[in-house]
């Protein structure tokens, strides 16, 4: 019999990494509430609620996604396609203490919850593409779909070992791909397959809570540092720097972006000063883990005016994209992207000690980088695209998984037709009133118009587009009108009340 002692497999690794990863990503599942508030905020009231529900159960059914085999299609390591894994790992089976995929410096299981935490971020994002007309339930079957067939083969391209873009060098640090282009490219062939709003709900949109808005976006920034810092995938100089330059990039372009939307209106947006930031912090995710802290400046102020100036090709190319996605997320991945072939320096990336003699971009000579990224980014947005598109129109052809709410469930709200619930209790009461007073049909409200939750400036939905009621019109006020109380009598000009 032996004497020697086995050695336990929990002291391969430093603890130090594995309880920096690990509260990476509890702070990456933090996002996923933030995302919930920001889409909340930016919605109509009457809706506000049913996003909040899409994104919490998108993450329940990503959890279920990626344990049965989401992991497996996109990291088993004894798949050589270079395009998606195998059913090795089918419910986290042989995953445990072997060294991840990913990096030597954490064991599997744990690279595995990490990276589950950026599945779930990337389809809460992507439930952004239901706003204001998405069936929730059917948007549940989609994104199931979505996560197998879309975003596994986008991490495998990236990240796997065996992948194409990682084989070929591509540098996506933190998810620029499957993660951004991913959820921003899907969120707009999602939109498109959806159909526009009904005129009415464009023309008569705000949003309707910015104090959320805000909270939202703090809590991303927040769940951001563990995001790009985590990545590192351990407590090292390279995670500080992806740290310092997602502070830079998302503060720089906050602040452009916002001086952006004062020259519109002479007003500081607080929905663009978040928009903004937003957008920097989508640039830095491909690219903070590889680019020195100067290049983060000029990362933040270019994705502050290009994301900025992208709002506008929705309209362009009439997909309503009702919350951005493709702005925010895919034109912000992209420019984190094709900036890495410029600034990625190749002592940035040794910062870790494990990727040592990584090629960076232009910084260091290496200018094939540029073509390799461009390549990466077109077949991602492609393949993005035409595949979101396919599987939103496969599952809306099935008989009740219809995408889209009847235009009578749009004025509504989905939150009415889909959830039974309300985030404002205000809405509650308003269909208390209705319950005391009978129907609500127009021949017993015709007398009282009753504004819907979100409706901009008390203009009841129903109402837009009828003619206007005229005003009454007033006589005049007579010139021998009598004083009042105190003896004043009442300032008149031709005859006219004055105000």
């Amino acid at each position: 019999m032996s004497d020697s002692i086995p050695v336990p497999l929990t002291n391969v690794y430093d603890r130090g990494d594995l309880s920096f990863i690990i509260i990476a990503g509890a702070m990456v599942f933090f996002m996923v509430p933030g995302l919930a508030f920001l889409y909340s905020g930016l919605s109509r009231r009457k809706n506000a609620l049913s996003l909040i529900w899409a994104v919490a159960a998108s993450n329940g059914v990503v959890i279920f996604q990626w344990y049965f085999w989401g992991y497996s299609l996109a990291f088993s390591t004894s798949a050589t396609n270079g395009f998606i894994g195998n059913l090795r790992n089918i419910g986290l089976r042989h995953v445990l203490a072997d060294p991840s995929p990913g990096s030597p410096l954490i064991p599997d299981i744990l690279y595995s919850f990490f990276q589950m935490e950026f599945a779930c971020v990337t389809a809460a994002i992507l439930m952004g593409g239901l706003a204001e007309r998405g069936r929730v339930l059917p948007g549940m079957v989609f994104i199931f779909v979505w996560m197998t067939l879309v975003y596994c083969p986008l991490a495998c391209w990236a990240w796997a070992s065996n992948g194409w873009g990682f084989k070929w060098g591509v540098l996506d640090f933190a998810g620029g791909g499957p993660v951004e282009i991913g959820s921003g490219v899907g969120g707009l062939a999602f939109s498109w397959v959806l159909g526009r709003r009904g005129e009415r709900q464009l023309v008569n949109f705000r949003p309707h809570n910015v104090s959320l808005v805000y909270l939202g976006t703090a809590m991303l920034w927040f769940g951001w540092l563990g995001f790009n810092g985590g990545s590192a995938f351990g407590a090292n100089i390279r995670a500080i720097v992806a740290i310092w330059n997602t502070m830079i990039a998302g503060g720089f372009a906050g602040l452009v972006w916002c001086a952006l939307d004062f020259r519109y209106e002479r007003r500081w947006s607080m929905v663009g000063l978040c928009s903004g930031t937003i957008a920097g912090l989508v640039a830095a995710t491909p690219s903070s883990g590889y680019v020195h802290l100067w290049g983060s400046v000029v990362i933040g102020i270019l994705s502050g005016a290009i994301c900025n100036f992208a709002t506008k090709i929705k309209y362009l190319i009439r997909i309503d994209d009702a919350l951005d996605l493709f702005a925010e997320h895919a034109v912000g991945g992209i420019v984190g992207l094709i900036m890495n072939a410029f600034f990625a320096a190749s002592s940035i990336i040794a910062l870790d000690d494990v990727n040592v003699g990584i090629d960076g971009g232009w910084v260091d000579h290496t200018w094939k980088a540029l073509y390799k990224q461009i390549a990466y980014v077109a077949a991602t947005c492609a393949y993005t695209f035409v595949m979101t598109a396919l599987i939103a129109k496969g599952i809306d052809m099935i008989p009740g998984l219809k995408l889209r709410t009847s235009p009578e469930g749009e004025i509504l709200g989905i939150d009415e037709t889909d959830i039974g619930e309300f985030a404002s209790d205000y809405i509650e009461l308003r269909r208390d009133v209705y319950d005391q007073f009978g129907t609500t049909s127009r021949a017993s409200t015709s007398k009282v118009d009753y504004v819907a939750g979100g409706d901009r400036h008390g203009v009841n939905d129903n109402e837009l587009g009828r003619p206007a009621v005229p005003e009454p019109k007033l006589d005049p006020i007579s010139e021998k009108a009598e004083a009042n109380g105190n003896g004043a009598v009442p300032a008149q000009v031709n005859g006219d009340a004055s105000h």
